[in-house]
């Protein structure tokens, strides 16, 4: 389906009133800002319980969930919905397990929380390199969401566009995070919030009045132009064939359930409220919309499989990432209707407002981790905090070169699988060192520092030794062949060496647990005392 030249101009104009919004958000507070660590990493601390849920949101509701749930719906049907469910059913491990106690024992980052009981200086390297890592990859998901967004809008074949794409939304980000911080960065979060969850409203009513409100009717549409008939509402279409796609499809499950609780960009949420019932209070806010919000996912991607058509959505983009775009034209009337030119626009400028905002939250937390963790770690005596702030902003930076560099190399991939990788490496390095230290009492710094680096170098591993990679014609790198292990996602494999890991080096470690400490820690967990 071709995109006009209104759709064009008004997307585009839409895009800078965004942006332009957005960066006077970011000048207005770096003119509020007294430069401490706390004001930039967690923003003083200042947000209510509301505010933040709604951060939360936006920072977790990604373009992997606007654009790439719905791609993978509208392409495989009932195989696809594995992503909105898993998204769904993470926020209750977060909610259950981590939120309060993170809160309660953290100060910026992951790290904090486990060195709260251990030797700081390994723990914090570990948990540090973890954390980018982790952080990288859910950014160029970010990034790729980005190119094909602009690729569709300017005619869907133009590899200069998406690039320079990709290189703008790095340049953007670094701004963002490097004028404003975490306060900025989470306004800009509340808006983007705000304008995705209208959309997705207004985008599922239509849909539903399209079919008159009747879900069988808009079921059975969407299966009759899938190509595949009944089985695109059955189980099986994407991981159905054979043993490796069935073990690809818990793995995958696996990773999105538990590789939540180990992003870095959500934990760091919790320190941006007052007290740690103001943390779980963000969260039950944060629930809220992103339970409504993924269920609005289903009905867009069986929505676009129904009145776009798989085919349709495939040959736009291979990976489906710009079905949401196209429903909202075809939902206004049509590429030459003026209903389709505007809501085509608008749906395009909130994806790639999302973009942004989520970027932002991403490149925070790991440019946090870089300099309060790593940077802090390996100088011989604690730095500054200015002057551990200057290497937060430098570090944002970099990160945004090797985003934008990965970003342009895997920009052929769907977003919502690449998100998958992110969270793989999640829950195989940071979640299992983070329940050890939270519940285990013998755990010791040889444990954790096993922990992170038992899960995070065979996930790493493991993904560049699979399909993703090489061996196919849809590989980074189809070209050449170094396929050893037969699954997308390496999280069932991956997930529990972590955990052994830890165990093994907590086991073998010749230090005794500091039962004081533990004690110190379990208390100002679970109550609160002695809280940041």
């Amino acid at each position: 389906m071709s995109v006009g030249r209104d759709h064009q101009a008004l997307a585009l104009l839409l895009f800078s009133a965004f942006v332009a919004a957005t960066l006077a958000i970011t000048t207005w507070v770096s003119r509020n800002r007294h430069g401490s660590a706390e004001e930039f990493y967690a923003g003083g601390r200042l947000f209510s319980p509301m505010e933040n849920g709604f951060a939360i949101a936006g920072d977790y509701m990604s373009a992997a969930s606007f654009l790439g749930i719905s791609g993978l719906i509208a392409l495989f049907g009932y195989d696809g919905m594995l992503y909105s469910v898993g998204f769904l059913v993470a926020w209750l491990v977060v909610l259950l397990l981590v939120a309060e106690l993170v809160r309660n024992c953290g100060r910026f980052t992951l790290a904090d929380v486990i060195v709260a009981r251990m030797s700081e200086r390994p723990v914090r390297i570990a948990a540090g390199t973890s954390s980018v890592t982790v952080s990288v990859l859910y950014l160029v998901a970010q990034m790729v969401g980005a190119g094909s967004l602009v690729a569709l809008l300017l005619g869907g074949s133009s590899g200069a566009a998406r690039s320079w794409t990709v290189i703008g939304v790095g340049a953007l980000m670094v701004i963002y995070v490097s004028l404003g911080g975490m306060r900025a960065t989470t306004w800009i979060q509340i808006v983007k919030a705000v304008l995705l969850m209208a959309g997705a409203v207004t985008l599922t009513v239509l849909v539903l009045m399209r079919f008159h409100g009747d879900v069988n009717l808009l079921l059975n549409t969407a299966a009759e132009r899938s190509g595949h008939g009944k089985e695109f509402l059955s189980p099986g279409l994407r991981y159905g064939g054979g043993w490796t796609a069935r073990l690809d499809f818990i793995s995958l499950g696996l990773a999105l359930v538990l590789g939540t609780a180990g992003l870095p960009h959500i934990l760091s949420r919790f320190y941006t409220v007052p007290t740690a019932r103001a943390a779980r209070r963000s969260v039950v806010w944060a629930i809220g919309l992103i339970g409504g919000f993924y269920l609005m996912t289903i009905v867009l991607g069986f929505g676009a499989a129904a009145v776009v058509g798989s085919t349709e959505v495939r040959s736009a983009n291979a990976a489906g990432n710009t079905a949401v775009p196209l429903l909202a034209l075809n939902l206004g009337g049509g590429a030459s209707s003026t209903g389709g030119t505007v809501l085509f626009a608008v749906v395009a400028a909130v994806a790639f407002a999302t973009i942004l905002a989520v970027v932002a939250g991403i490149t925070l937390a790991s440019s946090a981790s870089v300099a309060h963790d790593l940077y802090a770690s390996l100088r011989r005596r604690h730095a500054k905090q200015r002057s551990e702030v200057a290497v937060a902003r430098v570090a944002a930076a970099g990160i945004g070169a090797v985003a934008i560099g990965l970003g342009l190399l895997a920009r052929d991939l769907n977003v919502a699988f690449l998100v998958g990788l992110a969270f793989a490496v999640a829950a195989s390095a940071n979640l299992p060192v983070l329940l050890y230290s939270l519940f285990w009492r013998n755990f010791t710094t040889r444990g954790a520092v096993w922990s992170v680096y038992g899960g995070l170098v065979p996930a790493l591993v493991l993904v560049v030794l699979s399909p993703v990679v090489s061996g196919g014609p849809h590989a980074l790198f189809p070209g050449v062949d170094f396929q050893f292990f037969p699954l997308e996602n390496p999280g069932l494999v991956s997930i529990p060496l972590g955990f052994l890991s830890g165990w093994l080096g907590t086991v073998t470690s010749p230090e005794p647990p500091d039962e004081a400490r533990h004690a110190e820690t379990e208390v100002r967990a679970l109550t609160g005392a002695g809280a940041v």
